[in-house]
């Protein structure tokens, strides 16, 4: 049942939207942006987000740069959502090992996939096995804290290190591998890779793409940032940016914004006295990686543009490096026999009465305000089948669901047991003079917000 009041879609409480039950599968933006706009939505709704780690907010814990603190500001916003007390937050508990999507669909009238897509996407050439070839993923995972990445391990007893790709990811990489380490300090940033970091002999990093300047992935923000770092210079292949100059004005903003700010880059003069570089190299494939045991450089194919595509010439070009990272995307993965998964662009497309939102959905593309601008419109979709009556079915909720997993003997860890966990990280980053030092180990994060 629902009223109009100018112009906004409002729903009155009712008996049957005090038994609406959402579970959620995924504790990130996207999962913590549908759960708001429902609550506003389908008021008197409850709604149970499940997480596989024992702590919340996904990607802007784990994926955000430390350098970036003002990025995970949107933690504030999340928090209040899970502490409307018609919202519960269940940590330590995977779809597919814990719980069934079935048996999810069992207990809840609406379940909504929001767990990402975590796994990289490989180059598929020769010599991607060798040492010191790297996943851009595992590397910030490393660096955030990310417990399944605490373990990583990357030789930066080297010189010279190559990112294919060139996007935000690939520009965060290149940017913690050359800010200042006292810079870095100030952050969140976990005391191992801090260590680590401090040691390193990196001084130059480029970044290579198979496309022209004009595809670059990146944001101004982030160009922008790599272009004020202390002590860098920003360094252009030869002729990469040639005749663009030309057609800057045509462009739309704010691409235009971004290629005049990388065009002037790239007719300054490179500095002699700076200690570090930052190169772009454009039109590029891999095509092999080289080295006997840990990469020694890259085999890589010269492109041509063809529209927007990039199509492979028979120009050929070896670029030494001792460090390489692959950062040319992520892929969703089934997590559950029954996700009814699209195998073909590793998404779950929208059925009534099992949604998905984020990067488990679009693919992964886009920042921040693209996750919360769809997961309202997914939260928008489960309004109107709540209207229409589609899944208006009597469903036990989290009543079932805590059976199955006390009888698994699950520990789980609910909001109380979270801010437990932040409160011991603020507590230990006091002492570091940081924001937060993160729990990396989950059996450590279980003993301080754990209960069965």
């Amino acid at each position: 049942m629902k009223w109009t009041n100018l112009g906004h879609t409002i729903r009155r409480y009712s008996k049957n939207a005090n038994s609406f039950h959402v579970g959620i599968v995924g504790a990130g933006p996207a999962g913590f942006y549908c759960a708001q706009q429902l609550l506003k939505i389908i008021p008197g709704c409850r709604i149970d987000i499940y997480e596989k780690l024992p702590v919340p907010f996904g990607l802007v814990r784990y994926g955000v740069a430390p350098d970036h603190q003002e990025v995970k500001n949107v933690i504030n916003t999340f928090s209040k959502t899970a502490s409307n007390p018609n919202v519960r937050f269940i940590g330590n508990v995977t779809l597919g090992q814990h719980i069934s999507l079935n048996q999810l669909k069992c207990s809840y009238n609406a379940v909504v996939l929001a767990y990402g897509a975590e796994e990289d996407r490989k180059l598929n050439i020769p010599g991607e096995h060798l040492s010191n070839v790297v996943s851009a993923t595992k590397f910030i995972g490393w660096y955030n804290g990310l417990p399944t990445n605490k373990s990583f391990h990357v030789n930066l007893d080297i010189e010279d290190a190559i990112i294919i790709g060139q996007g935000n990811v690939a520009l965060d990489v290149a940017r913690i591998l050359l800010t200042p380490i006292d810079n870095l300090r100030k952050t969140d940033i976990t005391e191992y890779s801090l260590e680590a970091l401090s040691k390193s002999k990196v001084k130059r990093v480029t970044i290579i793409g198979r496309r022209g300047p004009l595809q670059v992935a990146f944001t101004i923000k982030e160009f922008r940032e790599m272009l004020k770092l202390p002590q860098v210079s920003t360094d252009f292949f030869e002729h990469q940016m040639d005749g663009i100059d030309k057609i800057i004005n045509d462009l739309p903003r704010p691409r235009k914004r971004l290629i005049q700010l990388m065009y002037d880059a790239s007719r300054e003069v490179t500095s002699k006295t700076k200690k570090k570089i930052f190169s772009l190299l454009f039109l590029r494939t891999p095509l092999s990686i080289l080295g006997m045991d840990s990469v020694e450089g890259v085999e890589l194919a010269e492109n041509i543009l063809e529209g927007e595509k990039a199509k492979i010439t028979n120009e050929k070009s070896l670029l030494k490096c001792d460090l390489l990272f692959r950062s040319i995307g992520y892929r969703s993965v089934q997590v559950d026999p029954d996700v009814p998964f699209d195998t073909q662009s590793s998404t779950v497309p929208q059925n009534i009465g099992v949604y998905s939102v984020g990067w488990l959905s679009s693919g992964p593309v886009g920042v921040i305000i693209s996750t919360m601008s769809h997961a309202f419109e997914v939260a928008a979709l489960i309004g109107k089948h709540f209207d229409e009556g589609l899944l208006n079915e009597k469903k036990p909720g989290y009543d079932d669901i805590s059976k199955v997993l006390k009888d698994k003997g699950v520990i789980t860890v609910g909001w109380n047991g979270w801010a437990e966990i932040d409160k011991t990280e603020i507590e230990r980053g006091v002492k570091l003079h940081k924001p937060r030092e993160k729990i990396v180990d989950i059996d450590e994060m279980i003993q301080l917000g754990g209960r069965i």
